[in-house]
């Protein structure tokens, strides 16, 4: 993949396993965002294969792809703030669910995430950046995904609600089949709640392997994470 002479990913080859958290670290311009636009659809590389449940994503319109089951949370925390908390849950489940489904499902995603259902009928403008974090995820979680890619989740959060956020992620992934692939510039909090986690170097992959061996090599954490 590349943007004019620069190429932002380049042999890149990894493999995310279901009912696990596969973290991609890496400096920021290593390619982590290109990565997930990538395999969401949004950006077309010049070569390659992304395979998803047996099936080829590339050349797949983002439509279909979303269709096929991928989620992807973008950086941003991209709430529609004019609706209400419950609105913007709604909204979410008008493509993949039937009209008897919705309430059921979105009562769900409350009982996920209880400090949002206080604030359903409040203007997502209202929202404090975690709890947008919060209706973010469980927009994106609503349409039962079976690969979600988030990209910079904690991003802008205070260290306490990152934890929670990562944990929750954690707990929720667990015992299904659900794929996780995450982006995280806060390296210590991704590898702590991932299985596996691959490195990008200037759109390379430089190591990828277990999430608690990469967090024990001191010398590739202060190369290429920073800490």
């Amino acid at each position: 993949m590349s943007y004019g002479a620069i190429d932002a990913l380049r042999s890149v080859t990894l493999t995310a396993r279901p009912g696990a958290i596969t973290a991609i670290l890496g400096a920021n311009g290593a390619g982590k965002t290109t990565l997930l636009r990538t395999i969401s659809g949004l950006v077309k590389p010049r070569a390659g294969s992304i395979r998803f449940s047996g099936e080829e994503l590339l050349g797949r319109a983002v439509e279909d792809i979303a269709r096929h089951g991928v989620a992807h949370v973008p950086e941003g925390r991209g709430v529609i703030a004019e609706l209400t908390v419950e609105e913007n849950l709604r909204l979410a489940t008008l493509w993949c669910m039937g009209h008897r489904e919705r309430q059921g499902a979105i009562e769900a995603t409350f009982e996920l995430f209880p400090r949002l259902s206080r604030f359903r009928r409040r203007h997502a403008s209202t929202l404090s950046g975690g709890e947008r974090q919060m209706l973010v995820i469980g927009r994106a979680l609503i349409s039962r995904p079976k690969l979600l890619l988030l990209d910079e989740p904690s991003l802008g959060l205070a260290p306490l609600v990152t934890a929670q956020l990562m944990a929750l992620l954690r707990d929720h992934t667990q015992g299904t089949d659900m794929t996780v692939v995450l982006v995280e510039q806060n390296a210590r909090s991704a590898l702590s709640v991932s299985q596996r986690a691959v490195v990008l170097n200037l759109g390379e992959v430089v190591v990828s392997d277990e999430a608690a061996t990469i967090a024990a090599d001191s010398g590739l954490r202060h190369h290429y994470l920073g800490f």
